[in-house]
């Protein structure tokens, strides 16, 4: 009995199984450790930039062309980051930027989760076509409007003002996507319930909506925030006066005609610059995630 039973634990379909699925789980181990060895090589093209921009802030100018490269700076100097912020009223842009992208942020998460909630849960005419309307603009370049946009603000005086920097980028087809893709995900049982405990349409928003659309504001937030903290073409255009500069405009001051620009300045300017990207990102990690996966859960 114990001969028969000892056969068939090692007969050849038992021996095939055990054989298919210990390949089952070096297959599977081997897609982990190879998807694993990517990212960290994707990780690795994203910091390597930053370790660069970070050591070369602190080198001296000569040595930012030495070659091979110096990864290990070998001359300490802070000092670049006094003469750089001496150079120019890089306090003053720096609170421009950051004015701009603040209301910038705060009007798009706005108007994006009106526009989103009106065509998730309302029912009016044109309702398909003017939300397909805004989609389509989304397909438009930035440049073929430049010129346009340009004039209808000069029309208007906003050259050289901070209206001119901020109201045409207070509007987002994009934000507007993005928040109606995530009201969709709400029942609407909820809005029902509220209104018959008669609740009225702007307590429902403020207090039912917008919280539930928290993981899809961070991710606008997050993306409108990158968006207007790095825009450098529009501000070149709209703005001549040093005052109004942001940063990506101040920091064209070191380059000089017939020279080579100063390299370990604009270094330490944009780690300076970094440092507020970085910080909203972490404030609104937790959030980030679930918000682009919410997106796209219904359409």
């Amino acid at each position: 009995m114990a001969s028969s039973h000892r056969v068939s634990e090692y007969s050849p379909a038992a021996y095939t199984g055990a054989r298919a699925s210990f390949r089952a789980q070096f297959r599977q181990k081997a897609n982990g450790a190879a998807l694993y060895a990517a990212m960290c090589l994707g990780l690795l093209f994203f910091c390597v930039p930053l370790y660069y921009m970070f050591t070369t802030s602190f080198k001296a100018e000569p040595e930012v062309f030495a070659m091979p490269v110096h990864w290990i700076p070998h001359s300490f100097l802070p000092q670049n980051y006094v003469d750089a912020f001496l150079a120019a009223p890089f306090p003053r842009y720096f609170w421009n930027s950051l004015l701009v992208a603040v209301i910038v942020v705060g009007s798009t998460v706005l108007f994006s989760a009106l526009a989103g909630y009106g065509f998730a849960k309302f029912d009016f005419p044109g309702r398909r076509l003017a939300f397909l309307f805004i989609l389509s603009t989304m397909m438009i370049p930035f440049q073929v409007l430049l010129i346009p946009l340009f004039v209808v603000v000069h029309q208007l005086g906003w050259t050289n003002s901070y209206a001119g920097l901020i109201i045409p980028g207070a509007l987002s087809a994009f934000g507007v996507f993005l928040m109606r893709q995530a009201c969709l995900t709400l029942p609407d049982e909820l809005m029902d319930a509220a209104r018959i405990d008669g609740a009225r349409e702007v307590g429902i928003f403020v207090r039912i909506v917008l919280p539930l659309l928290k993981p899809a504001i961070a991710t606008l937030a997050i993306l409108t925030f990158l968006g207007s903290w790095n825009n450098f073409l529009w501000p070149l255009i709209v703005v001549t006066k040093d005052e109004l500069f942001t940063l990506p405009v101040g920091m064209t001051v070191f380059q000089q005609p017939m020279r080579a620009p100063y390299w370990t300045y604009i270094m330490a300017v944009s780690t300076v610059a970094t440092l507020p990207v970085v910080i909203v990102f972490l404030l609104l990690q937790r959030y980030f995630i679930e918000g682009v996966v919410v997106s796209g859960l219904k359409g």
